[in-house]
Formats: C-alpha cells, structure tokens, sequence
C-alpha cells in the first residue's frame, strides 16, 4: 500500500514579535474553536515563531502530511486580524512512499495579504497534463 503526502514550509514576516506572538494566539483560538467544529478547517499544518519569541517571523509547515487548503484558509484571516498587505505565497510538493504514476508533482499559491484573496495558484500535475494536451498551460 502506499502512502500519499503534501509537504510545505513557508515563512511569513509580519513586521513585529508582537504581531507575530498575536499570531500564535490567533492560531491557538482559531483551533480551539476548529474542535468543536464537524469540519474543522485550520487542521493540517502548524505554526509557530521562527528563531525564538523576539522574531517576527512565522514559520508554517506540516510534520507529517500538510493540508495547503488549511493553510490559506488560515493566512487570508490572519491578514484580516493583524491588517497585513503585499504579496505572500507558499509552495508544497505531492509526494509518496512508493512510485505511483499520479503521486508525485507540487504547486503553488499567491496570496494578495491587503486585498484578503488568493490571487492564483498552480498544480504542476494540472499545468503539465494541459500542456501535452496542446493547451495553453498559463491560460
């Protein structure tokens, strides 16, 4: 049997420890609530300073397998609640335990922090399949 894994470790600067330690507490309210949800969406990833409590800088990523939906769903409220802007964008990887034709590939999301939305994102397997078929794989 094997075993399917998305991967991702990314770093947003939010300017300040302090906001990065509203963060931290943002993310710890937002699971809890997530608990006691039947559909919890801030699952599958985790979150914490990077280089110790006087950094302003988070670092996301998963341990095992990592849920890239789970993370832009966190990052585009968290915008909201420490009034972030700019671009932002992670990549994550598909991989998996034993070689399997569709198991391996990656992507990417670009999120726009002010305006609170995704601006586009990509997935490798999507993007080349289009392209062998003749399409235009940055339509």
């Amino acid at each position: 049997m094997a075993d399917y894994f998305t991967h991702f470790s990314c770093l947003l600067d939010v300017g300040t420890p302090e906001r990065a330690a509203r963060a931290i507490d943002f993310f710890v309210a937002l699971r809890d609530e997530d608990d006691k949800s039947e559909e919890p969406q801030f699952h599958g990833f985790d979150l914490s300073v990077q280089d110790g409590p006087e950094s302003s800088v988070l670092w996301i990523h998963d341990d095992e397998s990592g849920d890239v939906e789970a993370a832009t769903a966190f990052i585009l409220p968290l915008a909201e609640e420490l009034d972030l802007s700019g671009l932002w964008g992670f990549e994550h990887s598909n991989t998996c335990s034993r070689p399997r034709l569709d198991a391996f590939g990656g992507g990417a999301h670009l999120i726009d922090l002010g305006a609170r939305k995704v601006i586009c994102w990509v997935n490798t397997q999507t993007w080349l399949a289009d392209a062998l078929n003749g399409e235009d794989p940055d339509a």
